[in-house]
């Protein structure tokens, strides 16, 4: 929550988000957990690097272009150690250097399992996204995930890709 609560939101939608997940997270620590049907918290990253270039990942059950992160789990002590976590577990990079204030906030419908479950049903992401810059000379390497990992130019970006991807791009060039 004191992540949210002092956050100059990058934009209209991005504020509606974060006073959105700030209410969510009155129900306690389960909206942090995906056992919170009615939606919980994640964390994602968008990760560039010095050549001013996004890594995104080919969503393996979605098929769509985006930004790596997920869901918090038991061992993240932070929001940013949930992202820090998914960016380095789904990009195989070692050493991101994580920004601590989110560039965005979204919140989107998802078909989403509980952990070591079958989706039942619709729930709702409330993804808190934050920007890592991948050091110098960085490879990535493709996670169980995705079905691939790539960088791109921000005026290059594939497709298909998600909804949420270019509304990041320039809060996040514009923290670099």
């Amino acid at each position: 929550m004191s992540v949210l609560s002092g956050w100059p939101a990058t934009s209209d939608a991005a504020d509606l988000a974060r006073k959105r997940t700030l209410e969510l997270l009155g129900a306690g620590p389960v909206a942090m957990t995906r056992a919170h049907r009615p939606g919980h918290v994640t964390a994602s990253t968008l990760i560039v690097d010095d050549r001013r270039r996004v890594l995104l990942c080919l969503h393996g059950r979605l098929g769509l272009w985006m930004q790596v992160g997920g869901h918090c789990e038991p061992g993240d002590a932070t929001l940013t150690a949930a992202a820090l976590r998914e960016a380095t577990e789904e990009s195989g990079i070692a050493g991101l250097r994580l920004d601590p204030e989110p560039i965005d906030v979204d919140v989107h419908a998802v078909r989403c399992a509980p952990a070591g479950g079958e989706p039942a049903g619709p729930s709702w992401h409330y993804d808190v996204r934050f920007l890592a810059v991948a050091p110098a000379g960085a490879v990535e390497q493709i996670s169980d995930e995705s079905a691939a990992l790539a960088w791109f130019a921000a005026d290059r970006l594939p497709t298909p890709l998600a909804s949420g991807v270019k509304q990041q791009l320039a809060p996040a060039f514009a923290r670099l």
